[in-house]
């Protein structure tokens, strides 16, 4: 959550189909399988895609000119990503289409040449492995696996139009989604991809462990306190808490299950106003 550049990189690159045992979570990415079911945290990680689309070379490098003059190339590699073939014979049902095998060459490991995108591919990857081993995955996502396999396509071509809608549309089903432009708002706002490392010093350390609850793991509280810090504006305290995201983090949903409420309001204060989870870090608990 601190270093975006390897976030990136985990969203577009391989990912190994294998586990040690059913608390390996590897062969979901940076995933958890409630996000890939729920398709949680995505407004995250359409920004951070967005953002590296935008400002980044191949190597990470910061690109010099205007973002604004790579905004069409940021668009079609967000596409590309998204990609999912349309029903075959099946008549367009809406103005937006959903495969965009086109870019291909531009984004070839964002989308092959059958129109499959990283996250369509991922996704029936990460459901393939949990339905055919069922002795290193939960008893849960193995029964539900192959189920959300044949759905998959559908649902995902729902959201990939949706993500095209225009930022002003009149269309009431529009309010409250996920779509393109807002991600490239948010992601020129933004800025450049951070490779932070924030380390707390000893004596917050200590004084965190002074009053941390004893099943709430230390670096749960360490890597809030840094995010909030690294993330937080000049013109407010609050910082938006992706709870979806943390859970990929940290490697599965305990973090939005079990340990937020768990924090202690003398170093994290939360809110939720009109739908959107947010928290603040208490500046003595502050690096």
């Amino acid at each position: 959550m601190l270093n975006e550049w390897q976030e990136f990189l985990a969203y577009t690159g391989p990912v190994t189909y294998k586990a040690d045992g059913k608390k390996d979570t590897s062969w979901l990415g940076r995933f958890t399988f409630e996000a890939l079911r729920d398709f949680g945290g995505l407004s995250r990680i359409l920004t951070i895609l967005a953002r590296g689309f935008l400002f980044h070379g191949p190597n990470g490098a910061v690109l010099d000119g205007e973002p604004r003059g790579r905004m069409d190339f940021a668009r079609q590699g967000l596409c590309a990503w998204c990609s999912v073939p349309e029903r075959a014979g099946a008549k367009l049902e809406w103005q937006y289409r959903t495969d965009f095998r086109s870019f291909h060459e531009q984004f070839p490991a964002l989308v092959d040449e059958n129109g499959r995108g990283w996250f369509c591919r991922h996704f029936h990857a990460a459901m393939a492995f949990a339905r055919d081993n069922p002795k290193v995955v939960r008893k849960a996502y193995f029964e539900t696996a192959g189920e959300l396999d044949k759905k998959f396509d559908a649902e995902w071509r729902k959201r990939v139009r949706q993500f095209q809608m225009p930022l002003f549309s009149s269309n009431a089903d529009a309010a409250w989604i996920t779509r393109f432009d807002d991600v490239m708002a948010d992601a020129l706002e933004l800025g450049p991809l951070r490779r932070d490392k924030v380390e707390l010093p000893e004596e917050l350390r200590a004084k965190i462990e002074a009053i941390r609850p004893e099943k709430l793991p230390a670096e749960v509280i360490h890597t809030l306190i840094a995010y909030y810090a690294t993330n937080r504006l000049e013109d407010s305290d609050w910082v938006v808490l992706p709870v979806a995201n943390f859970d990929c983090w940290f490697g599965d949903t305990n973090f939005g299950r079990k340990y937020l409420s768990q924090i202690l309001e003398k170093i994290i204060q939360r809110s939720n106003s009109f739908g959107v989870s947010r928290y603040r870090v208490l500046p003595e608990f502050l690096p």
